[in-house]
């Protein structure tokens, strides 16, 4: 377990965000539970021309793409927070490509649909530094700006996707935070295939280090550093709509 020694705290609830005039959000949007189970494929996100779609979701799954943070940087929350899942579409009043936008758009959703209050803090924990290999990057700029992203244990499909976000998709598959120190700028479409559980050398497969550095051309490197985490004040069960 990761010890905290030192943090600060920045209130930041999201439901005054979601009040304030200036908070972007989604003309349209539909809330409801899943009928699916948490190993169903077709769980994930979707992102095109102004319209997301979040498909047998948990609350910290849609916490973790809304503010572009790992699940071990969110803490606090109900019980239900990783068990009860739910399925979203939500549509923006124009096109919009960029996914920034339609991430705060889905913060003023959480908060009004979930009622999510929040804060900031900032810890000094172990993390894993994602960074560009001595031999340099091997990455395929995107074809499209459609965004859509799946991964499950030992495989993550990614288009269009930005280094910050592909470091929040790799903390799920880790131990520690993933934070990027890349540099590298754009969206690209990429495809990463390891053994789940395996050493560097195991002949069952490359460990989820040794493909990134063979597939990817990154490398991730465990250093103690300042992170930010989210620590979850409130939340309630949505109404069906």
């Amino acid at each position: 377990m990761l010890r905290n020694i030192a943090s600060w705290v920045l209130c930041v609830p999201a439901a005054l965000c979601a009040q304030s005039a200036a908070a972007p959000r989604f003309e349209v949007a539909s809330v409801k539970p899943s009928s699916a189970g948490p190993s169903d494929p077709s769980s994930g996100g979707k992102t095109t021309r102004g319209r997301l779609t979040m498909t047998n979701v948990t609350l910290k799954r849609c916490i973790m793409g809304a503010y572009g943070i790992g699940p071990n940087r969110i803490f606090g929350g109900p019980d239900w927070l990783v068990s009860a899942r739910f399925e979203i579409a939500a549509t923006a009043g124009q096109p919009v490509d960029d996914d920034a936008v339609l991430m705060s758009m889905l913060q003023t959703l959480l908060a009004e649909r979930f009622s999510l209050r929040i804060h900031r803090e900032t810890k000094l924990v172990e993390a894993y530094l994602l960074e560009v290999a001595p031999k340099g990057p091997k990455l395929r700029t995107a074809e499209t700006p459609e965004s859509a992203t799946r991964n499950s244990p030992g495989r993550i499909d990614a288009t269009a996707i930005a280094m910050d976000r592909f470091a929040e998709v790799l903390s799920r598959q880790t131990d520690l935070p993933v934070l990027n120190r890349t540099g590298l700028q754009g969206a690209f479409d990429l495809k990463l295939q390891w053994t789940p559980g395996s050493a560097a050398d195991d002949d069952a497969g490359p460990s989820i280090f040794t493909a990134i550095q063979q597939q990817l051309g990154l490398r991730l490197r465990s250093r103690k550093t300042p992170v930010e985490a989210l620590v979850i004040d409130h939340a309630e069960k949505p109404s069906e709509n």
